[in-house]
């Protein structure tokens, strides 16, 4: 019988190793506790494989030299290795640092060195080659640890060792101190820094495109804590299954994959490859499913390009149904039950087209499905519930934790849900979100006055986010503080809102909403989906040769301009987006225009596209545009092309 979180093991362990041995001792080879997809294979690591690889890894860290409070890094895509690494780090006492698996070497350069980390562990040549392009620039740092050899095999530095080797290490360490393990296990705390993670730096890009980002301190309790609170919003079982793709450097997946499925005993499967997300989501059919905005706009769109290409008569039966959708989606969010003639046609709509439909996105049995990160469109949730996916909103951050949940029986697509205790939540005066309680992080690793910054003497952590309580106790989210928009009018208005909405369009991968208090109307830069429209420009036989040529075509303005329109019809006057441009290249986190989690970093992009926003409100109808663009491997090239202004009545 499936089980939620054990209450003995939740009352009794207080740090994540500590819990990886309750666990262990509980299921043994009992039960599966990780899936890995290799060469088409899933291998099972069993909850025995996995404490014996941590002891190992962890025991040959400290024969290597890891001491108490020493901080070890992580670079690769979510790994069973990755959660290894981290909970064997822990097991020793020391701190894990997450980094994004497409970050530039000067990246890595940045956070190691602020971190100070003593050992990395990458996963394959490609981190390896970034880690060693900037060692001779840290000091602190001893040893790179790789898990895949594919490259790697003539690699002859001394500082390099497999992970192989690790283990082995660790073997004979165990042999030699049979006691060490547990005697490590027993001396961490939950008031210990479990891991740095490190924030987005949405507003700190220097000038060179590295953001200064702070390293956040969160505890083995603020982990627990949170997965505890979310497991009793949302119960996850024992056999249920969590798919890992969401990079554990994010504070999110921390408290999900690494501490939640820890906590409740939730087996963790891994891709194949990042490509491979989608189609083995299908494979493994997860009962919980947590996605940022992002992704979950992406399946969104996805949908409606496929129903768009399908033939007429399934194009009619899905636009037919979809109303229906619609209507079971609006009686679930006012608490109204259908009528009996209502619950027949839901019935043939799902067995008809919407089964079928979650059956391709690998969500039949998807008990609940969560999006955090930034803001998602009311659009978008409501499209979700209309084909039968149980989608809901959180609100959280890095440093606070998770605060608020949509529950099953209280979902409004307009907000973020319902604080677990209204006491820890509150609207400043000028509109701030304001946290307090036992959810919060610690504060930023090496910055005292930022962290005097963030949490004041009363004891309350200022999100930098503007919302309000609504009469229903439900928190509504606008955006950060700093991103709202005053126009010349002096209305102001949250940018996020208006771009959730557009990138609801199976045709809009990005967008930027542009004012301020210069500017008399809104104007926005749109990225297009280069798959979604050329698949349209195929259809329409309109002929193109790259990104640049289609995004610039007449019929390609045509079908973003009636994107523009429907959002425009839900706007008040002076929100409506007046101009827009599609930009000749993607916003990218290679050059520092998004973060490594897909957030706009919204001051930089206009410093950056200051031309093309002068253009914009300048009332020209085009002009030539030569930017320059900064390659993966560190090489930079120039764009020439000529930029649209479209105007929208």
């Amino acid at each position: 019988m499936a089980i939620a979180v054990d209450t003995a093991i939740a009352a009794t362990v207080d740090t994540l190793p500590k819990l990886l041995r309750a666990q262990y001792q509980k299921y043994g080879d009992k039960k599966v506790a990780m899936r890995k997809k290799e060469f088409g294979i899933w291998n099972e690591y069993t909850w025995k494989d996995s404490y014996q690889h941590v002891r190992r890894v962890s025991l040959g860290l400290v024969s290597i030299g890891l001491k108490p409070g020493d901080v070890v890094a992580i670079v690769g895509d979510s790994d069973p290795q990755w959660f290894w690494a981290e909970y064997a780090t822990q097991a020793a006492g020391g701190i894990a640092v997450g980094m994004y698996v497409d970050a530039h070497f000067t990246e890595i350069k940045y956070l190691l060195s602020h971190s100070e980390a003593k050992f990395v562990f990458a996963k394959d040549q490609e981190q390896v080659d970034k880690v060693l392009e900037v060692k001779g620039d840290l000091p602190a740092l001893q040893k790179v640890i790789y898990w895949e050899a594919k490259g790697l095999w003539y690699y002859d530095l001394p500082f390099l060792m497999s992970w192989e080797e690790l283990e082995g290490l660790g073997k004979k360490y165990d042999e030699e101190h049979p006691a060490a393990f547990d005697e490590n296990i027993d001396r961490t705390k939950p008031d210990d820094i479990a891991v740095l993670c490190y924030t987005s730096g949405t507003t700190r890009a220097t000038e060179d495109g590295i953001a200064k980002q702070k390293g956040v301190m969160l505890s083995h309790g603020f982990l627990i804590t949170n997965a505890s609170a979310w497991h009793e919003v949302d119960p996850w079982f024992d056999n249920d299954v969590w798919l890992s793709f969401v990079p554990p450097a994010w504070g999110a997946e921390q408290i999900t994959g690494i501490a939640g499925c820890l906590l409740s005993g939730t087996e963790v499967n891994f891709p194949e490859e990042p490509e491979t997300v989608t189609e083995n989501i299908r494979e493994v059919g997860p009962q919980i499913l947590f996605m940022g905005a992002r992704l979950w706009e992406n399946y969104a769109s996805l949908t409606q390009s496929k129903n768009n290409d399908t033939t007429r008569l399934k194009r009619w039966l899905f636009n037919t149904f979809l109303r229906v959708g619609y209507r079971r989606a609006d009686l679930k969010f006012q608490g109204k039950r259908p009528s009996i003639i209502e619950r027949g046609l839901f019935s043939i709509a799902d067995w008809l087209v919407f089964r079928p439909l979650r059956d391709k996105l690998g969500m039949l049995r998807l008990r609940s499905g969560f999006q955090a990160g930034s803001s998602l469109s009311a659009d978008t949730l409501k499209f979700f519930h209309a084909i039968g996916v149980n989608l809901k909103q959180l609100y959280g951050l890095t440093e606070g934790g998770v605060f608020c949940f949509h529950t099953d029986d209280d979902i409004d697509p307009e907000t973020v849900g319902r604080p677990i205790h209204m006491d820890w939540v509150r609207i400043s005066p000028q509109g701030e979100i304001l946290l307090t309680g036992p959810l919060r992080s610690k504060g930023y690793y090496k910055d005292p006055e930022a962290t005097r910054e963030l949490i004041d003497s009363e004891g309350w952590l200022h999100t930098g986010d503007s919302g309000h309580i609504n009469e229903k106790g439900h928190l509504v989210f606008y955006d950060r503080i700093k991103e709202m928009v005053e126009l010349s009018s002096g209305r102001k208005f949250a940018p996020s809102y208006i771009e959730g909405k557009l990138r609801f369009s199976p045709y809009v991968k990005d967008v930027m909403v542009m004012g301020g208090p210069d500017k008399p109307f809104v104007s926005a830069m749109v990225n297009i989906d280069f798959e979604n429209v050329s698949d349209w420009a195929e259809e329409h036989r309109i002929n193109y040769t790259t990104f640049v040529d289609l995004s610039q075509k007449e019929q390609v303005y045509d079908l973003i301009l009636k994107d523009m329109e429907r959002v425009n019809r839900y706007l008040p006057d002076e929100m409506k987006v007046r101009k827009f441009v599609n930009l000749h290249k993607e916003f990218d986190p290679d050059e520092a225009e998004l973060t490594r989690s897909r957030k706009l970093r919204r001051k930089f992009v206009e410093n950056r596209y200051a031309d093309v926003i002068g253009a914009i409100y300048g009332g020209k109808e085009g002009f030539d545009i030569e930017a320059p663009v900064k390659y993966r491997d560190g090489r930079t090239g120039i764009i020439k092309t000529t930029i649209r202004v479209k105007s929208v009545v």
